[in-house]
C-alpha cells in the first residue's frame, strides 16, 4: 500500500493545546474494539465532529460487526473542526484514525456515513485531509476503496464522482460481505477496476463508474442513470435488508467517550421501519418493512447496556417508538426495574394518536422534562394531504394527558411549504399552538402555570427521492421567509416560542436531494470556495454554493422550483428501497385528492411492493392497539 500503517499520534499531540475541545482527537476511549494485528483494515468516518458522530447507531453497528469478523479490524474517524483542520494542514499532518492514529489513506477501505445531504462538502474535506484523491477516477491501486452508505444513500448521484461504491440498505451483513470479498480480490492480485466489477455483483452494491448518464425526452433536466454498454450490472440496485433483525445487537454502542456528546445517552433500537405512510417522509419508505424487538430483548438490552456504559439516561429509538406493539409493557417494566436509580427512559417523539393517560404516566417514569409531538401541519386538510392520520382531537387528548400527568413543557414539530399549502394553513399552525397553551392552562393548577412552556419548530418541506412527493417542487426561499413572518405574526400567546429552519440551507438540501450527476462539480466548487460543515448554521454561506453552481451553468433556485412530470425517468430510480413506482404515483394522486391511506401494520396490505421485492415482511411481536 502507499502508506505504512503506524501510530502517528505524536504528530497530533502538539496541536491539541491550540484548538478547542482537544478531547475530540485523543484515543484510548473505554470500549474500543479495533484489532491492531489484523491484516485487513477498515476506517469508518462520520462526516461531522466527534461529539456529533460518536452516538450514531449506524456506525456503531458496522464497527461492531466488522471487528467481530475474523481477520478484519475496524477503526473510526471524524471530521476535524475548522481550527484543527487548519493546524493539520499547516503542520502536514494527514487525517488519522481515532483508535490507532493511523493515516486514513493506509486502510484497505474507507467508509463514509451519509446522514443527510448537507454533509456533502465534508466528504471532500476528509478525503483532502487524508491525501486521498477526491475523484474516484483518479485513484490508483495504491489507494483505499472509498465507499458510502447510510439513510441518505437513496439518491447518490450528486456524490457519484467521489465514491468508488455505495452500499445500499441495511449494512449489518452487507459491510462484512463486501470487505471479505474485497480482501479475497486483493489477495488474488486483481486491479482496482477488476475489484469493483466483482464487488458490483454483491446485492446492494452500486458502483457508479459502471453506469452512465442518459438524457432523453423522458428524463428530467438531470437525466437518468443506466448501465454502461457491455457492463454486466443490474439496471436497479435494491437495498439490502438484515437477514434477521431480531438477532442483531440492540445496543451496538461499545465506546464510552471522554467528551460530552450531542446525544449523551444509551440508545437502544426497539424497532426498525415505519408503515404510517407520511407522504413527505423518506425514512418511512426506505426503512420498511417494520420489524420489532421483543419486550424481553429490549429490557435486557437496556439493563446490560447501562451496566456496560454507565449512562444515566436511556433512549428507546426508532422512527416511531410508541408504535411498538408492546411499548407500554416495555416502559412499565423498565420503570419498575430502574426505580430509585435516577436513570430516566426517554422516547424521541410521541405519536399523538397513541399517547394517552397511561402512556403519559409511563414515559420517563418520575422524571418529566419535555415531550415532543409532530402534528406536521396546522390544518386537518393539510394533514390529510400528507397522510398524517392524526386529528386536533388527538393532539388535545395527548396534551391533556401529559400535563395532567405532571409534564410542563412540550415541543410541536411542523412543516412549511408542503404541496397544496395555503396561507390559512400557516395561520392554523399558530392557532394550534395557541390552543395547546389554553389546554395546558385548563389542566395545570394556577400556582404551577409559570413553568408551562410550549415551543413550535417549523421545518421547510424538502422533496425527497422515493416518496410520493418526489415529483414536487420546493418553495422559493423568499416565499419561505414570507410564510415564516406570517407564522410569527399569527401566534398570539406569549407562552409560545417559535423556531424555524433556515430557508437558505433548505435550498441546498433540496437541490442535493433531487438533483443528478451534474451537481458533483457544484459540490466540489463549493468546497474549493471554503464551504464545509454546511449543517452548522454559523459555517453555512449560500453565496459559495451559488457561485459554484453559476460556474457550472446551474441556477439552484430554478432547479428546486421545477416540478417533475409524473411519467419522467428520475435521476435516482436505479437505486431502490424496494417500493414500487406505481404505489408512489397512487399516493401522490391520493394526496392531490386529500385522501388518506391506512397503516399496513394495523390493517390490510397497501401494496407498496417492499415486502415481495425484498423478500422480507413486517415482524410484530404483539398485537397493535
Amino acid at each position: 500500500m502507499r502508506h505504512v500503517y503506524e501510530d502517528r499520534f505524536a504528530e497530533i499531540e502538539p496541536l491539541l493545546n491550540r484548538v478547542e475541545k482537544p478531547s475530540r482527537y485523543i484515543d484510548h476511549e473505554w470500549g474500543t474494539l479495533a484489532k491492531p494485528d489484523a491484516a485487513y483494515r477498515v476506517c469508518l468516518i462520520y462526516p461531522d465532529v466527534y461529539e456529533v458522530g460518536l452516538p450514531n447507531q449506524g456506525i456503531a453497528i458496522l464497527y461492531n460487526n466488522l471487528n467481530k469478523a475474523e481477520g478484519i479490524s475496524c477503526e473510526r474517524g471524524y471530521i476535524p473542526w475548522i481550527d484543527m483542520a487548519d493546524e493539520m494542514r499547516a503542520a502536514g499532518v494527514p487525517l488519522l484514525s481515532l483508535e490507532g492514529a493511523a493515516p486514513v489513506a493506509a486502510f484497505d477501505v474507507v467508509g463514509f456515513h451519509i446522514p443527510h445531504e448537507l454533509a456533502a462538502t465534508n466528504y471532500l474535506e476528509a478525503l483532502d485531509l487524508a491525501d486521498i484523491p477526491l475523484m474516484a477516477q483518479e485513484r490508483t491501486d495504491d489507494d483505499p476503496l472509498v465507499v458510502a452508505g447510510g439513510p441518505s444513500v437513496y439518491n447518490p448521484e450528486p456524490l457519484y464522482a467521489f465514491f468508488d461504491a455505495f452500499l445500499v440498505g441495511e449494512g449489518e451483513d452487507l459491510i462484512v460481505e463486501f470487505c471479505e470479498r474485497h480482501r479475497e480480490l486483493k489477495a488474488a492480485g486483481l486491479t482496482r477496476a477488476e475489484q469493483l466489477r466483482e464487488l458490483a455483483k454483491i446485492p446492494g452494491v452500486y458502483v457508479p463508474s459502471l453506469y452512465e448518464l442518459v438524457h432523453d425526452e423522458a428524463s428530467t433536466r438531470w437525466g437518468h442513470t443506466v448501465p454502461r454498454a457491455g457492463e454486466d450490472v443490474p439496471e436497479v440496485i435494491y437495498k439490502r435488508v438484515a437477514a434477521d433483525f431480531g438477532v442483531t445487537d440492540p445496543v451496538p454502542q461499545s465506546v464510552v467517550p471522554y467528551a460530552q456528546l450531542v446525544h449523551d445517552r444509551l440508545s437502544v433500537e426497539v424497532l426498525r421501519g415505519c408503515a404510517r405512510g407520511c407522504r413527505f417522509c423518506q425514512a418511512g419508505i426506505t426503512y420498511r418493512p417494520v420489524r420489532e424487538r421483543s419486550a424481553d430483548q429490549v429490557v435486557s438490552a437496556v439493563v446490560h447496556g447501562l451496566e456496560k456504559t454507565g449512562y444515566d439516561e436511556v433512549s428507546l429509538t426508532s422512527l416511531s417508538t410508541t408504535d411498538h406493539s408492546c411499548v407500554k409493557e416495555i416502559l412499565s417494566r423498565l420503570n419498575r426495574r430502574l426505580a430509585d436509580t435516577g436513570i430516566s427512559v426517554s422516547i424521541p417523539s410521541q405519536r399523538l394518536d397513541s399517547f394517552g393517560v397511561e402512556m403519559a404516566l409511563e414515559v420517563a417514569g418520575e422524571k418529566k422534562g419535555g415531550l415532543t409531538f409532530a402534528p406536521e401541519a396546522g390544518s386537518q386538510r393539510m394533514r390529510d394531504i400528507i397522510n398524517k392520520n392524526v386529528t386536533e382531537e388527538d393532539l388535545d387528548r395527548a396534551v391533556r394527558a401529559a400535563f395532567q400527568a405532571g409534564w410542563r413543557r412540550c415541543k410541536l414539530y411542523f412543516m412549511m411549504g408542503l404541496p397544496g399549502e395555503r396561507d390559512e394553513d400557516i395561520v392554523a399552525i399558530a392557532h394550534l399552538a395557541d390552543h395547546v397553551v389554553e389546554v395546558t392552562r385548563e389542566v395545570v393548577p394556577p400556582e404551577q402555570r409559570g413553568g408551562i412552556g410550549v415551543s413550535i419548530s417549523v421545518a421547510v418541506f424538502i422533496p425527497k427521492a422515493w416518496t410520493p412527493f418526489q415529483w414536487c417542487a420546493q418553495l422559493d426561499d423568499a416565499e419561505v421567509k414570507r410564510r415564516q413572518q406570517l407564522l410569527l405574526a399569527s401566534v398570539k400567546s406569549r407562552a409560545v416560542r417559535v423556531h424555524y429552519h433556515d430557508a437558505e440551507t433548505s435550498l441546498i438540501e433540496a437541490v442535493l436531494s433531487r438533483g443528478g450527476r451534474e451537481l458533483a462539480p457544484v459540490i466540489l466548487g463549493a468546497w474549493q470556495r471554503g464551504q464545509r460543515f454546511d449543517a452548522w448554521t454559523e459555517q453555512f454561506e449560500l453565496s459559495r454554493w451559488l457561485d459554484a453552481a453559476s460556474a457550472c451553468g446551474i441556477d439552484l433556485r430554478e432547479a428546486v422550483q421545477e416540478p417533475f412530470p409524473l411519467d419522467a425517468k428520475l435521476p435516482w430510480e436505479h437505486v431502490s428501497p424496494g417500493v414500487s413506482r406505481g404505489f408512489l404515483e397512487r399516493e401522490y394522486r391520493r394526496a392531490l385528492e386529500g385522501k388518506t391511506t391506512h397503516d399496513c401494520t394495523r390493517d390490510t396490505c397497501t401494496g407498496c411492493g417492499v415486502c415481495p421485492t425484498l423478500g422480507a415482511g413486517n415482524v410484530l411481536v404483539g398485537e397493535r392497539s
